[in-house]
């Protein structure tokens, strides 16, 4: 619209000035070679616009003549790159869709037209793993590694190469090396934290992990989870070996996960043998609060070391609270009440969770007690009813169950939540046939039998916190009891 206001603004400024100049005749005379021409002025002029624009068009049909060499190459180049192009689709289609040859042909072909262009590098890379040719590939994504364009898009290939060919040292490089180029690069932060806590490096997991959340890749409570499970891991590694660098790393990881069992165990322990059973004894509650587990009532117990087992049941008992809604204190209180022969509490403590299916740890149980007041006959129905309970909790990540925490999914390598909870847990319709519990017996009470000095066997020498060293490593250097001298 206003392209034509303009227009017919200009057509109407030449009418104007044409009868402005028809109103005001005159005579115009031209002499030139002896000869002499006059014509009205009106004409003049328009003789005047009419050489300016043969003019024009002669000097633009000079310019069109003398660049057309030069127009014709642009227009045979441009030819080219639209082949190029078009080859360079074709080719990517055909690596989409597995076609190794079709790629091939056509990446050779966006080669030769598109010298310049990096996707044509992207598209050979393609056509070799297609074709199975891994120098080629290798080779392909080095070249762009060199090119400050492709550099973070080559690492990425290279490091994609060397886990393929389980050269993890490599990989390792090339990740960092990308991650160094650019800081908010999602796989080349997840791929060094893979890395890392494979090798077990907690330390440099902690910093990578720091690193995300400062560039955003991680949201805060997931970073702040994730480091808190490095901290804990670098923790129960340090815990024989440096006391005091321990408990700096687990109180940093309780600060960030209130939640998180082994950080807190770690910080007890240590505090305990530091003589700051008051701090020990709030960081085990704050955990408690968060997530019941029996280590925490364990270590609770023996908060001052040398206690005999009745002030350890005691303290257990002020710890759990209520045990009716709690199966981890009520286990917790049962299993200090019979270190301490309380066994009327003991049982009393577990009898609301014995109805249905309890499982393998409260019937394994409560065989120690009955055996203990001289029923052997129950205590051998509760050994074969625990042959049969649901499993006990154990840690799981990533569904895979193990006595012991770790930081590190066994499926993925991630750093994932390890839960500790009952695993492989089955509906009540798919479950075995059911064993009903042992029924009270009307006959009098028989003496109770001298109580056994082992306690039960579900109470291992290590709590299930370890980092994850070899088995051989811990039999050979078991931890020592709070109990003991």
């Amino acid at each position: 619209m206003i392209k034509l206001i303009w227009r017919f603004a200009l057509i109407a400024a030449l009418a104007a000035g044409f009868a402005w100049l028809a109103d005001r005749p005159g005579t115009l005379t031209i002499r030139w070679l002896g000869r002499e021409i006059e014509m009205s002025f009106v004409a003049g002029v328009a003789l005047a616009i009419l050489a300016v624009v043969a003019l024009w068009f002669l000097w633009s049909l000079f310019r069109r003549l003398w660049h057309s060499p030069q127009s014709v190459g642009q227009y045979m180049r441009f030819r080219k790159t639209r082949k190029g192009y078009d080859s360079l689709s074709r080719g990517i289609i055909a690596a989409g869709a597995g076609d190794a040859a079709a790629a091939s042909k056509h990446a050779a072909i966006a080669g030769n037209a598109l010298a310049d262009e990096p996707l044509v590098n992207v598209l050979a890379a393609q056509a070799a793993q297609l074709k199975g040719d891994r120098a080629s590939v290798k080779r392909i994504f080095e070249a762009m590694s060199k090119s400050a364009d492709t550099e973070a898009l080559g690492l990425r290939g290279l490091f994609a190469e060397a886990r393929q060919a389980g050269d993890m040292a490599a990989a390792r490089t090339h990740a960092e090396k990308a991650l160094a180029l650019n800081p908010r690069l999602a796989w080349a932060s997840t791929a060094v934290l893979q890395v890392q806590s494979a090798a077990r490096d907690w330390q440099a997991a902690a910093a990578t992990i720091a690193q995300q959340a400062k560039s955003g890749l991680l949201p805060a409570d997931d970073a702040g989870r994730k480091q808190a499970a490095m901290l804990a891991a670098q923790a129960l590694a340090l815990e024989d070996s440096n006391r005091v660098k321990a408990l700096e790393l687990a109180t940093r990881a309780h600060k960030l996960d209130p939640a998180l069992v082994p950080a807190a165990l770690v910080a007890a322990r240590c505090l305990i043998a530091d003589g700051s059973a008051r701090k020990a004894g709030k960081i085990l509650r704050e955990t408690w609060s968060r997530g019941p587990h029996p280590d925490l009532a364990e270590v609770y117990g023996n908060l001052k070391p040398g206690d005999g087992p009745e002030a350890r049941f005691e303290r257990v008992r002020d710890f759990v609270g209520d045990t009716v809604s709690n199966l981890e204190g009520a286990f917790a209180l049962g299993r200090a009440a019979a270190r301490a022969q309380r066994w009327d509490v003991a049982r009393k403590a577990l009898e609301p969770h014995l109805d249905d299916r309890p499982q393998a740890r409260i019937c394994a149980l409560m065989a120690d007690i009955e055996e203990a007041q001289g029923d052997k006959g129950r205590a051998r129905e509760w050994l074969a009813r625990a042959l049969r309970a649901p499993r006990d909790p154990m840690w799981v990540s990533d569904g895979v169950a193990a006595p012991r925490w770790t930081p590190v999914s066994p499926v993925s390598g991630e750093i994932v939540a390890c839960v500790w909870k009952t695993p492989f847990d089955m509906p009540d319709e798919m479950e075995a046939d059911r064993i009903p519990a042992p029924a009270a017996t009307t006959a009098p009470q028989i003496a109770a039998a001298p109580p056994r000095e082992t306690v039960p066997a579900v109470v291992s020498q290590r709590p299930p916190d370890d980092p994850g060293l070899p088995d051989d490593d811990v039999d050979a250097a078991p931890r020592r009891s709070f109990g003991e001298g």
